[in-house]
């Protein structure tokens, strides 16, 4: 079977498991993620390199529709917030990885500890019905901020393993702040100085795929110099989303690349993305990792119920539900973590297996919330 036919059965597999869990009360990513484990057993000679591309299309899209749903105001007020609780979730993960090297810490504790600290700003969004929606920008700047510092980390840590010398890894480090620095000071800059200018320039494109076409451009010139500094491509699409939000670009032609954005990604390249990263899904379950996904789960949560109490445990809980949400990035950081040499053994089986099962269990805890708040 060519890959065409493939990707053809994982699309459909995926939107119709999507629709199904929609149905049940769940976000549709469950439904895709649990299509690509189901195919991982059925489907045999699927081309890997293939599929590995056009997935890598699929996490670059969710990262500039990520970047879409906030603007740089509300991630400044949401980080405010959000920061703070991400700082103690990641140091108090990092403490429980230790038994596992013997309580030493290594890279391969920073990344796990990173990995189980993370939530996914895709699922954050598909989750929002849960946690209500005014809390929405502070879920989704922890997730947005724990995304790019993990996909950051990842590669920092594969620059220090193959680095000649620290002087390296620290000009490594001073060009990806340079260069996610200058972007965000050239956008605050174009809002003061040029942005009635910028709408009006784009009022004259006279179809929604011109507009579309001139950000994928954009997008991709931003993913282009993200890899040229050490960082992973899909950084530059984060802030290309980011970038263009609603306040600088105008209603109209937001409104206008959001249409295009969310049929092709939601359409085509999620379902790819979430599904191969199922069907790539190869951890090691044992009794010790599933007793290390509920040890992590279990502090990460009561610790966001305990940061983020408002006294009213009802909402405290729903809170918790969209900051712990883990998410599949999670399992493309292990794969890139164990690929590399940082992430061995148990560490990558219990990142892998927690970043699949903790969207799971974040959804079915949210759906309990949303039924208790009806009655």
């Amino acid at each position: 079977m060519k890959i065409i036919g493939y990707v053809l059965i994982i699309i459909a597999f995926g939107r119709f498991l999507a629709e199904l869990f929609e149905r049940l009360g769940y976000p549709g990513i469950v439904g895709e993620i649990t299509a690509g484990l189901i195919l991982g057993y059925v489907l045999t000679g699927v081309p890997a390199s293939d599929m590995n591309l056009l997935a890598e299309f699929g996490i670059f899209f969710l990262m500039i529709s990520a970047g879409l749903e906030i603007t740089p105001e509300e991630l400044h007020i949401g980080g405010k917030k959000a920061l703070p609780v991400y700082l103690v979730t990641l140091g108090v993960m990092l403490l429980l990885t230790l038994p596992l090297t013997n309580y030493r810490i290594g890279t391969g504790n920073v990344l796990a500890a990173a990995i189980l600290a993370v939530a996914s700003a895709p699922i954050v969004v598909r989750l929002k019905r849960f946690f209500g929606e005014s809390y929405l920008h502070v879920a989704l700047s922890y997730a947005i901020i724990s995304e790019v510092a993990i996909l950051i980390l990842v590669y920092v840590l594969a620059n220090f393993k193959g680095a000649g010398s620290p002087l390296e890894l620290t000009v490594i480090i001073v060009k990806q702040a340079l260069f996610i620095g200058g972007v965000l000071y050239i956008n605050y800059k174009i809002g003061i100085q040029h942005k009635v200018w910028l709408i009006t320039q784009l009022r004259k494109l006279r179809s929604d795929e011109a507009v579309f076409g001139l950000f994928m451009v954009f997008a991709a010139t931003l993913g282009f110099i993200s890899e040229e500094v050490g960082m992973h491509f899909t950084i530059g699409g984060f802030l290309a989303g980011l970038l263009l939000h609603s306040d600088l670009v105008g209603t109209k032609q937001y409104e206008r690349l959001e249409t295009i954005l969310s049929g092709v990604t939601s359409g085509i390249f999620a379902p790819i993305f979430f599904a191969w990263r199922g069907m790539n899904f190869r951890a090691e379950i044992t009794l010790m990792v599933i007793y290390g996904f509920f040890v992590a789960y279990s502090v990460r949560f009561l610790l966001t119920v305990i940061l983020e109490w408002d006294g009213n445990p009802l909402s405290s809980l729903a809170k918790a539900t969209g900051l712990v949400s883990f998410g599949i990035l999670g399992l493309l950081v292990a794969d890139l973590g164990n690929s590399y040499g940082v992430l061995t053994g148990q560490l990558y089986s219990i990142t892998a297996f927690t970043s699949v099962a903790g969207i799971f269990l974040s959804a079915t805890i949210g759906r309990a919330l949303t039924a208790v708040k009806r009655d």
